[in-house]
């Protein structure tokens, strides 16, 4: 897969009646500076087209790089990830509010492409935004927006910085 520049999409955002709707994009954001890009750029592409964003927090199931037989300790951990997603709310509507675009925030946790689609779905998103994955492994594994893509269920833009 080659990577997508960002790029207006060409969204047929009519009601059937005349009327515009809402264009409503889903953007991943986990806190690191490409998914801020993707963000950024999310929030940009909303304002022009008076759209609405809804910015994604997938956290992937604790057990997730845990080892093996090593005791966990459920509420840390829970209460570590309420702090991140707080964060990450609160700076998403500040930078959102800035452009005057509406926000909605959503945490899901599971396995991230599947996340996305199915809040995607679920709101009749126009289109998912993603930022392109700085990690060595997935040039290799497969990334999120290359999982994105072979899916096919709402037009994905891959940001790359």
């Amino acid at each position: 897969m080659s990577e997508v520049q960002p790029q207006s999409p060409s969204l047929d955002t009519s009601m059937g009646d005349g009327r515009e709707s809402p264009l409503v994009i889903v953007v991943e954001l986990d806190g690191s500076p490409t998914s801020w890009d993707a963000f950024s750029w999310a929030a940009g592409h909303a304002a022009a087209g008076h759209g609405q964003l809804i910015a994604v927090y997938v956290a992937p199931p604790i057990a997730a790089g845990v080892a093996v037989g090593a005791p966990i300790d459920y509420v840390a951990v829970e209460q570590a990830r309420k702090e991140v997603v707080g964060q990450l709310k609160d700076q998403a509507q500040q930078r959102a509010g800035e452009l005057g675009v509406p926000i909605r925030f959503v945490r899901e946790s599971g396995e991230a492409a599947h996340a996305l689609t199915d809040v995607a779905l679920v709101t009749h998103a126009d289109l998912i935004v993603v930022g392109k994955s700085a990690k060595m492994l997935h040039h290799f594994a497969g990334s999120l927006g290359r999982r994105l893509v072979g899916r096919r269920d709402t037009p994905v833009t891959v940001v790359v910085p």
